[in-house]
Formats: structure tokens, sequence, C-alpha cells
């Protein structure tokens, strides 16, 4: 089994880990989310490589149905996880991180916020690969995600 841990920000109630891999950025991990997030600005998105692949995508998320922008990011990684063509959806929203990671980017996987220690420990089985294959599907109109071992 393959470990690795993330430092939580110790101010903050919520999981929420630096990403020292991806431009420093701050993401909070939502365990109730289908699809990961991108809730600050997209010209903040395009700066680090998103690309835009469609637009007003409906789906399922804050309390509700709401749309947004689905954009791909050419490489992303969190701790020793990569993620090649990572789909994201951008919905503008006020949180004190750029990004939302959600739980089935860790399909497969044990992950665990340990709020006494302040970290984010993420094992990953030797059936899975570090290398993570995520996609998001549009089916009839509904957007659907999909997260394997590469």
């Amino acid at each position: 089994m393959k470990q690795f841990t993330l430092p939580l920000d110790k101010a903050e109630q919520r999981p929420i880990v630096r990403l020292k891999n991806f431009h420093n950025l701050d993401a909070m991990l939502d365990t109730g989310a289908l699809f990961p997030i991108w809730v600050s600005e997209e010209d903040d998105l395009r700066r680090v490589g998103g690309i835009l692949v469609a637009q007003d995508k409906p789906f399922g998320g804050f309390g509700g149905m709401t749309t947004g922008n689905l954009y791909s990011i050419p490489t992303f990684q969190i701790g020793d996880l990569i993620y090649p063509n990572f789909p994201i959806l951008a919905s503008l929203h006020e949180l004190p991180c750029q990004l939302l990671l959600s739980a089935t980017m860790f399909s497969n996987m044990i992950y665990e916020v340990d709020d006494q220690n302040h970290s984010f420990n993420v094992n990953v089985p030797d059936t899975e690969s570090l290398i993570r294959n995520l996609r998001i599907e549009d089916q009839n109109g509904r957007l659907h995600i999909f997260c394997t071992s590469e």
C-alpha cells in the first residue's frame, strides 16, 4: 500500500489543504461532492492551464441544481496522485479556497481527515495506480463522473 499525508490548514475548521504540487493553491475536501469544482474566477483557472471544454453544464451541487463551465487541466496533482486531462467544473462560489476536491477523486482508496493532527491521509491500495483517470460525461443532459486507475 502506498501512503501520503497532506497538512490541513490549522486556521480553518473545514478540511483545506495547500496543493504544493499544483500552483500552491488551496483546496477543500468535500466528501459529499461528485465533481471537482473550481470555485474562484475562471481567469485564474485558465492561468493554471484550464482549457474550456463546454459551457453552461447543469449539475447537482451546493444544495440543488446549478450550472458550470467544464474545463480540462492537462495535468493535476494532489500529493502523490496524478490526474492527466483532469476534468473540473467551474462554478463561482465564495469559499476559503480555489477548488473543491470531490470524494469520487479518491475512488477505491482509503482517505481520512485527521482533525486532531491536522492532516489529510491517503492510502492507495496496491491494486490501484497513483495515476488516476477521472472522466465527466454528459449522458442525456445529466453529468456523470467515473474514476479509475490507469
